[in-house]
Order: structure tokens, then sequence, then C-alpha cells
């Protein structure tokens, strides 16, 4: 019987012959991508200013890149050393940490990096702008002594034939002769020859070149290189004395009586001037917190977010007078769900008189709970600072009325109270309008029945009428709660040090301390704290008995 039925309808077709089974779902595809695009500008709305942040606050709440970006010899040397050792790095990091801090300090990235490390260790941010500021006189007593040795060393030509590839110097002697500012000079160019005889020399020298041209708008050929420079040739020769080999004519006279001098120079060491610039750098507490956030990933904000560190030792807490974020967290939970049952108990009353109130005076009484929406709510915090105050008017009637004494005043104000209330009264409409939306919609037949058949006030309404409310309740606890849990504005004015938010130490962070990986951790933790909430909730009242009316 199946069989005769598929075999019928593979034969019907339509008026113009095509069958009717590919027609349908021609029809259904052609009807889908019509709804597809109805939604499209709301889904592409959605993408760009709900998703696309959420993603980028995920991101930023792991990244790290400033560190291997700014460091990145230092960060290549610091794979052979073992932190746990108990000893500092060879003079081969603290070399490689030069070439990286003296670029750095160049282009004025060593004071970003310090700050970001100073997240981590306490210190670092002056310990990097203090070695950023003598950075370039390190090396400088080799820099004399091959002056000494030949003049020639000092000269930018004989540093490029060194270094620079010929197809460089023959581009850059073209723009040269043409003598037109509005090109820019060709992008300097490292000979492998450099790269193989003389490979810290030459790694260095091009970030100086690379520096000289995009920060400076100069040309190498004008400059004479940097101290570091000929502290990386005096390395470089001391370990490969058949460098000039690898050149000829007057290079390589030139570089071969510079490796035979170099062993009588006087010599001092990166560690050394390191050292000498700031002790610090002889703490082993440095270079742990240099190795362990050398990747372009690191879990610290999140440790951070929750008053952690990682150590030498592994993850520890940090001291409990230090530990802020928990307790803000657990503030922020506890003052939310006060304000989202205070919010019920004053608006419960009231949205059940509206919805039993004629309409003509439901309406009027309405444009009442609504008329804070027409006040700025900064005006309406303010407000609220001038009422709660020990000068205040509350307090004021009060003592007036003799419930307090004039010695005895109530500190309502800069403190969790104060969040409390302000925060109920902003947010009360929000808890109102979906329980009168509700309850309008409850039949007064069903008390009326209940009451016919002998049950008592109390009984009919908490019997029959509450539970219908339900779904308005869970649409207002929502609504209240999802509000409260990220507003800092009013914590901020009122709340004083016991009754702001973690939301305040998030805007702290993105607009004062610029802690902007410390901000995305502590707004992605609280996301999974409200979808936790959610979860908690579905599993207690059901996301399906919410409804807004």
């Amino acid at each position: 019987m199946s069989d005769t039925t598929s075999n019928t309808a593979e034969k019907l077709t339509t008026s113009d012959g095509k069958p009717l089974k590919a027609s349908l779902a021609k029809a259904l595809r052609r009807q889908k991508m019509r709804a597809l695009l109805l939604i499209a500008p709301l889904l592409l709305f959605v993408l760009i200013s709900f998703a696309a942040p959420i993603i980028d606050m995920l991101f930023r709440s792991v990244q790290n890149e400033i560190v291997p970006e700014t460091l990145p010899r230092t960060v290549t040397a610091l794979e052979s050393w073992d932190p746990a050792s108990g000893e500092l790095p060879d003079n081969f990091v603290f070399a490689a940490l030069r070439d990286d801090l003296v670029i750095a300090a160049e282009r004025k990235q060593h004071t970003r990096l310090g700050s970001r490390l100073n997240y981590e260790m306490t210190g670092m941010s002056s310990l990097f702008r203090k070695t950023g500021r003598r950075v370039d006189d390190f090396g400088e007593i080799f820099t004399e002594q091959f002056e000494d040795l030949n003049e020639a060393w000092v000269e930018p030509a004989t540093w490029v034939s060194l270094m620079a590839t010929e197809d460089w110097i023959t581009a850059q002697a073209e723009w040269a002769a043409e003598d037109d500012d509005s090109v820019a000079e060709p992008a300097f160019e490292i000979s492998e020859t450099a790269k193989e005889a003389l490979p810290r020399t030459a790694e260095i020298y091009a970030g100086f070149a690379d520096v000289i041209q995009t920060e400076d708008q100069d040309s190498p050929t004008e400059e004479e290189p940097w101290n570091p420079v000929y502290a990386a040739l005096y390395d470089d020769l001391i370990e490969n004395p058949d460098a000039a080999s690898f050149y000829s004519g007057a290079t390589a006279e030139l570089l071969a009586s510079a490796a035979a001098a170099v062993p009588d120079f006087e010599a001092t060491t990166a560690r050394e001037e390191f050292i000498d610039a700031d002790e610090d750098w002889g703490s082993l507490d440095v270079w742990q917190t240099l190795d362990r956030f050398k990747g372009r990933y690191t879990a610290g904000y999140y440790l951070a977010a929750l008053d952690a560190k990682r150590t030498a030792d592994g993850i520890e807490m940090v001291p409990e007078e230090q530990r802020i974020y928990l307790l803000l967290f657990m503030r922020t939970l506890i003052l939310s769900v006060v304000i989202t049952f205070s919010c019920l108990l004053l608006g419960y009353p009231i949205a059940f008189l509206l919805s039993h109130l004629p309409l003509r005076s439901a309406n009027l009484l309405m444009i009442l709970v609504l008329l804070p929406f027409w006040t700025s709510l900064l005006v309406r915090t303010s407000a609220w600072k001038v009422l709660l105050q020990q000068q205040g008017v509350i307090n004021d009637i009060l003592v007036f009325i003799g419930l307090v004494s004039d010695d005895g005043r109530l500190a309502l104000i800069n403190n969790a109270t104060g969040t409390v209330i302000a925060m109920t009264h902003i947010l009360l409409p929000f808890m109102i309008l979906p329980l009168y939306s509700v309850m309008k919609t409850i039949s007064p037949s069903y008390v009326r029945a209940a009451k016919s058949l002998g049950a008592t006030d109390w009984t009919a309404f908490w019997r029959i009428y509450f539970p219908q409310t339900v779904p308005g309740i869970g649409a207002g606890a929502v609504l209240v709660f999802i509000l409260s849990i990220g507003y800092y504005i009013t914590p901020e004015l009122v709340g004083g040090t016991s009754g702001t938010f973690i939301s305040n130490r998030i805007a702290y962070h993105i607009s004062s301390s610029l802690n902007w990986g410390l901000a995305a951790a502590l707004g992605t933790l609280l996301l999974v704290v409200v979808l936790l909430c959610f979860v908690i909730y579905d599993k207690l009242v059901g996301i399906d008995n919410v409804k807004l009316g």
C-alpha cells in the first residue's frame, strides 16, 4: 500500500509538467529563505551588538600578547632556563632582554609592559620604567673601545656594508638619488652573511634599523648604532673569532682586526649592567614572573579575579587583606537577591491594587509608577543621597517624631542599606509592570468560586489567586535581578565601601586602571554566575512559568 502511494506521489505533476514533490520542496526552500531574510537585520544586530562584544571580552580575558610581542628574544631565551633551579638566568637571557628592552624603550612600549606585569607582581612597573631610561647606555664600554680601535666603527656606512644586503644598498642609493620626500626609504634588509657570521649583532641591528626608519623617520645610513649593538658585536666576535672569513675586502680586514682585539677589551656582562641599573633584576621572583607570563595566553586574569595568583609553587590565594573580588561577587549576589525580594514585597500589593481598580483610576496610578522613568537615573540617585544622609530629610523626620535621638541618627548612606533602598526605588517599576500585566488576565470568578465553596479570603488568595501570579513574579524577579546585578552608577554614588558591586570594579578597570584583561575576566565570571543563577531558577521554578502578560 505504501509503495503504491509513494509511486503515485512521484507521478503527480504540476500544471507545467514538473514533479509535484520537487515543486513543493522548492516552494518550502523559498519560504525558509524569505523568513531568513526577514530576520536577517535583527540577527545581524544581535551578532554585532551582543555576540561580538562577548567574544571580544572572552578573548581579552586570556590575552597576553604584550609580553611576547615586546620581549620576543627574551621569551625565546627563557625556554632554556629552569625557573625551579633557584638560580638567575644566564647572561644570554640578560643580553636578550637588553636587546628587547632598548627597542621597546625607543618605541615607548616598556611602560605598557611594566604596567601589565605590575598586575602580577608589585614593583614591575617602576622597574621597567627605571631600566628603560638607562638601557641605551648598556654596552657603552664596548662602543668606546671599538671606537678607540678604529674610528670606522662609529661610521654608519661601516655598519651598512657589514649588515645590509647588496639589493638594499642599491635600492637605497637609488632612493637617495631621487630625493623625493613623498617616497619612503626601502625597508632595511639584513644579509644572510651577517645572520650567519654575527647572529646576535644582526638581530639587534635589524631592530635598530627598523626603529630608525619607522619611529625616527630617518635612515640607517645616517645614524650610529646603539650601544647594545656594539655589545652584541663583542659577544659575537668572542664566540666566533673567524667571523671575518664570511666577508671580503676592507670589511673583512676591519672585522678581523676587531676579532683579534676583543679578547683584550675591558668587559662587562649584561647581567651586571641590569643589576647595576636596579638590584631587583637580581631577584629570582622577577624572572619567575617573566617566565610565567611569557605566553600569548594566560589564566592570570581569571586567577586575579578569584583572588589567587600563580607562583613558583603553583596557584595560591593572595593574602587575606588583599582579597576583594570574591567578597564583591558574594556581596553583589546577596544584595541583588535582597533588592529583588524588596521589589517583590513592595510591588506585589501595588500591582494587585492596580489590577483591581477601574481602568481609569488604574491608568492614572500607572502614570505615577512610570513617572521615575521620566527622570534621569543620576538625578534620582543624587536625590537619595540628599534624603538618606545623616542630616537628611529621613533622619530629620525620625528625630522629629521621636523614633531616634539626635545623637543616634541612622547611617543610611554610603553602605549596603543605601544601595538597597535606592536600587529598590529605581527597579520597582520593573517588578510592578510584569505583575500587573499577569494579574489583569486573572479572572475574578476563580476567587468568587472558591469563596462560594467555603474558602476564607486568605485561603482563596493563597490557594487560587497567588499561584496564577507566579509567572508574573518570575518575570519581574528575573528582570530586577539581572538589572541589579549589573548596576554600577547607583552603588557607586550611595554604596560607599560596603555597598559597591563587582560591576563598580569592572568599570574602574575599564576607565581608570585600564586593566582591560582583568575587567574582561571579571565580566566573564559575572556572566557565568548569571547563567548559573538561570539554571538554578529553571530547576526550582521553571523558565516556562515566566510570563510578561
